[in-house]
């Protein structure tokens, strides 16, 4: 098994000029409540230093949301905890069915590296999510790695898709998928995957800071290395957790920029944290959507980092974001255009 030697050297070495931020210094650029926020965690890791952390430790508490899951669950009308088709067998899921009409339905995918959160993490984002879109929001927990590793969670996401594709007729018809980060990630692969396959035929993917260049370096990379959140030291864990060798690093299944065409996509809405390693992925992946035919269009929140959504209760940023992307899938899965 390969490990972070033969990763690091996709980190190429900081460009003349760039701006590393030292572990220890107070990041720059970031909002207000943003760095309070950045204080507070690191306050928290010190006070914790001496604990023993194990990946069974770190999934439990990374599984967990920051507002109380009771009173997310009353913005909508019923969350059904279900099991859908994975890879292997029956995936864990979980249906947010929105008050009203519904008009179409969402796969969503959780972040966390394809290593931690799950159901519990994202569960107010997808009750905002059903709610503010009008449609129904089925939240997967797919297979994590190291246990499994790349592609079984791309497998496990496909298998669902499909299910999910025979029962939309359940919420009006259209289909969308999203996700954040990693989950941003499988919903750029489940689009290209549809097309390719002849379907589904997907209305639209929601991509909030998703994970797009596999080996190919963007300047943000460089500028935002440590000190905000997402860190490139900490990219490299996840990779040596979930990647099998580097030649995976160049498969589209994990760095959808590296498909051999971008045309005939569903449209791409990309939600985008402003200090944040990914965000010249996002920008980037939808300038070469745009060149290749396809709709895309971003935008980006000032002073956040990445993963900035999992905190909405604390973050305005937050909120606004989903806010935002479920007004786009309002739109699209109502027969409207972005």
């Amino acid at each position: 098994m390969w490990r972070g030697a033969a990763w690091r050297r996709f980190f190429r070495t900081p460009r003349q000029g760039a701006r590393l931020m030292p572990g220890s210094a107070p990041p720059t650029g970031v909002g207000l409540l943003t760095r309070a926020l950045l204080g507070g965690l690191k306050l928290g890791n010190r006070r914790r230093a001496g604990e023993p952390h194990t990946l069974e430790d770190l999934r439990r508490k990374l599984d967990r949301p920051c507002f109380p899951m009771g009173l997310s669950a009353l913005q909508v009308r019923r969350v059904i905890d279900c099991r859908v088709p994975g890879h292997d067998g029956l995936r864990p899921a979980r249906l947010y069915v929105p008050y009203g009409r519904v008009h179409g339905v969402v796969l969503f995918m959780h972040g966390g590296g394809y290593v931690h959160c799950g159901l519990n993490s994202h569960h107010g984002i997808c009750c905002r999510l059903a709610r503010q879109s009008g449609a129904a929001v089925l939240s997967l927990s797919y297979s994590l790695a190291p246990e499994n590793r790349f592609p079984h969670a791309v497998e496990d996401c496909w298998q669902a898709l499909q299910w999910l594709a025979g029962e939309a007729h359940r919420w009006g018809g259209p289909i969308a998928v999203a996700g954040d980060s990693a989950g941003g990630t499988l919903a750029a692969v489940l689009s290209q995957r549809a097309r390719d396959r002849g379907g589904p035929e997907l209305a639209m993917q929601l991509l909030f800071y998703p994970s797009l260049y596999g080996e190919r370096d963007v300047p943000s990379r460089q500028t935002y290395a440590s000190g905000y959140m997402l860190s490139t030291r900490l990219m490299e864990w996840y990779a040596e957790q979930y990647v099998r060798t580097p030649a995976d690093l160049r498969d589209p299944r994990l760095a959808p920029i590296f498909a051999p065409s971008l045309a005939g996509l569903p449209p791409a809405v990309i939600a985008l944290a402003q200090c944040d390693p990914l965000h010249d992925e996002g920008t980037g992946y939808a300038a070469a959507m745009r060149q290749a035919g396809s709709h895309a269009e971003t935008r980006t929140w000032r002073g956040t980092v990445h993963g900035f959504l999992n905190f909405y209760s604390f973050l305005p940023a937050g909120r606004h974001a989903i806010r935002y992307g479920a007004r786009a899938l309002r739109r699209v899965l109502r027969g409207g255009s972005l």
